[in-house]
Order: C-alpha cells, then sequence, then structure tokens
C-alpha cells in the first residue's frame, strides 16, 4: 500500500486536496446512510400509525410520538446536511485542515446527539415530560452551530480564513486640474 506523498514542510499530513476528498468521501457515506436509517424510521413510524398501535397512538404516549418523530425529522435533515457538507469540502479543498476536521467532527457529533437525544427522551416518558435523553439535544445543536459556523466561515476565502476587504479603487482626478 502507498503512502500519501506528504507535502514539504507538514509532516504527517495528507495534502489538501487528498484530505478534502477523505472528508468528501466520509460525508458523503454518512449522508446517506443516515437517510436510509432514518427514513426507515419514518416508515416505521408511518406503519405503527397505519395499523392503529394503541401503545403509539394512545394520548398518554403523545410525547413519545413527538420524540420519535423529531428524531426521524432530525435525522432525516441531518443526513442531506451531511450530503452537503460533503460537497463543500470537495469544492473547498484549500480550508483550513483543522478548522474542516473540527467541523466535521461536530457534525458528525451532532448527527449522533440530536436524533438520538429525541428518539431516548420518547423511550421512557414521565408523566407527559421526555425521559433524560433528551439532554442529549441541546449539546448537539451547539455542536451542530459550531459545524455550520466553522463551515460558513471556511468557504468564505480560499484559504479557510476571513477574507480581508479589498481596498477601494483611487478615484481618478478630474481633468484640467492638478
Amino acid at each position: 500500500m502507498k503512502a500519501a506523498k506528504e507535502p514539504a514542510g507538514n509532516p504527517g499530513r495528507a495534502a489538501p486536496e487528498k484530505d478534502a476528498r477523505l472528508y468528501t468521501r466520509r460525508h458523503l457515506r454518512f449522508g446517506w446512510w443516515s437517510l436510509l436509517v432514518f427514513l426507515t424510521l419514518g416508515i416505521g413510524l408511518e406503519s405503527l400509525h397505519g395499523f392503529k398501535a394503541g401503545w403509539y397512538l394512545s394520548v398518554p404516549n403523545a410525547t413519545r410520538r413527538l420524540m420519535w418523530t423529531l428524531a426521524h425529522a432530525h435525522g432525516t435533515l441531518l443526513g442531506l446536511v451531511h450530503v452537503a457538507f460533503g460537497a463543500t469540502a470537495s469544492l473547498a479543498p484549500a480550508w483550513d485542515a483543522r478548522r474542516r476536521s473540527l467541523a466535521s467532527n461536530c457534525l458528525m457529533a451532532a448527527s449522533l446527539l440530536i436524533p438520538g437525544g429525541f428518539f431516548l427522551g420518547g423511550v421512557v416518558i414521565y408523566a407527559g415530560d421526555p425521559g433524560l435523553g433528551i439532554v442529549l439535544v441541546p449539546v448537539g445543536a451547539l455542536l451542530l452551530f459550531t459545524a455550520v459556523f466553522l463551515t460558513a466561515r471556511g468557504v468564505g476565502s480560499p484559504n479557510g480564513r476571513p477574507a480581508k476587504p479589498e481596498p477601494a479603487p483611487p478615484t481618478p482626478k478630474p481633468l484640467g486640474k492638478g
């Protein structure tokens, strides 16, 4: 197996283009599999509606139904966000590697914590309140915010750092004066 050619002055790191391809594949793979899993969950929830499952549809279980619907919806949406992140990583190979890695890891964690928190919050309900799993959702939301912020900032300029404002062009002097 051949080792990736390391750029001079940066031992132990793959070339930025190869690094970007790795993130692209990672997020496209995770995104499409997430879509499959959460769309399957949605089909399961619709089947529970269709077969009028009392343990799912009865009024005391409204919180469970809401939590599991939120898990399905957020998981599906985050799967699409992964596909978008994968496309973004391939279009911005000069994005700072550390920031791209942090954004990637935050997005991966958020994609587990948000739908997982909603799902676990619906497994055991307490007098209409979700279970303790719901505490994972705000943590996941902060990680998602971080990932989106780092991604928006990373694609804002060619090198992944905030773009510096360009100086204004010089004002032409009027003819006949000076």
